[in-house]
């Protein structure tokens, strides 16, 4: 597991998020998260909208499913699974804007608490699927994220995780001047390997029936969203004192990281379906 340098707490991810809740939202939408593309010709759009639906179709949600998502952002994936599927969703965020930009658009079955995962208060057995996109690795207990997703979820339940990871034999420059930034300019607690969560999600109970490195077909995230903020920082003024004097400032520095991150496979993308016995 690579650990930040500097510890990173639920106190920072939230104001991480809510600082830059304006660059976010102009730079991606309302989804925070990778775009997955199969025939490369799909818009970003699109490709966003495939990830959340590839993680739909992996958890094999029926009509009436009861659903948590673990680091929902604005609420954009619940909501899309919510009407498409006609699932129920109760989704987590630590950040007080994107909690606000998700009750600014409420949608029938789809409610977004501000709440620590770790401290849910969701009764056990209560959910039918679970899942989270790019949110385990905001968390320093990465043990107890998959603890309380094993605990919530009933028998059978489903649980669907994307991950940025770590490639197992990451070493020397690459740890130093790509993966360790990156977690702490990210505030990621940790970046674990495709091994080292299959571990984890184990030792909480759960059968981890599929796994899949999607590493090539999320990439190209990062090269439009460098085009777009620096394009932005040129015309907008407050993406400009953001980038430049924003507490989060360093943020930026990551993109040509993780677009070289990818590119030498130092970073892993990762998609696990686990099963509740």
């Amino acid at each position: 597991m690579i650990l930040a340098r500097a510890p990173q707490s639920a106190a920072a991810v939230a104001d991480h998020y809510d600082e830059l809740d304006a660059i976010y939202r102009r730079l991606w939408g309302e989804h925070v998260h990778h775009g997955l593309w199969t025939t490369g010709r799909e818009t970003p759009v699109a490709a966003v909208e495939a990830l959340v639906d590839t993680v739909g179709d992996r958890l094999q949600l029926q009509t009436g499913d009861a659903c948590v998502d673990i680091g929902c952002g604005y609420g954009g994936t619940a909501r899309r699974l919510a009407a498409q599927r006609g699932v129920r969703v109760t989704g987590f965020t630590l950040s007080g804007e994107q909690a606000r930009h998700a009750a600014a658009q409420p949608v029938d079955g789809v409610e977004v608490q501000q709440r620590d995962w770790l401290e849910n208060g969701l009764p056990e057995g209560s959910a039918d699927a679970a899942w989270a996109i790019e949110s385990s690795e905001h968390m320093a207990d990465k043990q107890g994220f998959f603890d309380e997703a094993h605990r919530v979820l009933a028998p059978g339940g489903r649980f669907v995780v994307c991950a940025w990871l770590a490639a197992p034999d990451a070493r020397g420059w690459k740890l130093r001047h790509l993966l360790e930034p990156i977690c702490r300019e990210g505030r990621l607690p940790s970046m674990g390997t495709p091994e080292e969560y299959a571990a984890l999600a184990r030792a909480a109970g759960f059968e981890v029936v599929d796994y899949e490195d999607v590493s090539r077909r999320v990439a190209r995230t990062w090269t439009i969203c460098t085009r777009r903020l620096l394009r932005s920082v040129i015309v907008d003024r407050d993406t400009r004192r953001l980038a430049l004097e924003g507490r989060n400032r360093v943020f930026a520095l990551s993109f040509p990281r993780l677009i070289l991150a990818y590119r030498t496979g130092a970073m892993r993308y990762g998609i696990f379906t686990l099963v509740k016995a």
